[in-house]
Parts: structure tokens; C-alpha cells; sequence
């Protein structure tokens, strides 16, 4: 059991319980989640945390 099955398992939640106005939420969340994370020591940080 790994990252694909919790996928799955989210999927399947939204499938059966039909919370589709789950997924713009999770879409921006993992956005900013790889924002972070490729900013973290770089020499953008300053303007991303500007933006926010």
C-alpha cells in the first residue's frame, strides 16, 4: 500500500459520494504544496511570499 493506493482510496470517495466541489480544493492544495516545495531555497522565494 502506497501514494496509489490513498489515490485510489480518494478517488473512490469522490466516485461514490459524489463530491466532485472536493476536487478543485485538493487541485489547489497539492498546487501550493509543489509551490513550496520547489521554492524552498531559492531566489523567488521573497515574490512568492509576496504574492501570499
Amino acid at each position: 500500500m502506497g501514494k496509489l493506493s490513498v489515490i485510489v482510496e480518494l478517488w473512490s470517495f469522490l466516485k461514490e459520494r459524489k463530491k466532485w466541489w472536493l476536487l478543485p480544493i485538493i487541485f489547489f492544495l497539492i498546487l501550493l504544496g509543489g509551490l513550496i516545495l520547489l521554492t524552498q531555497g531559492s531566489a523567488l522565494a521573497p515574490f512568492i511570499y509576496a504574492i501570499f
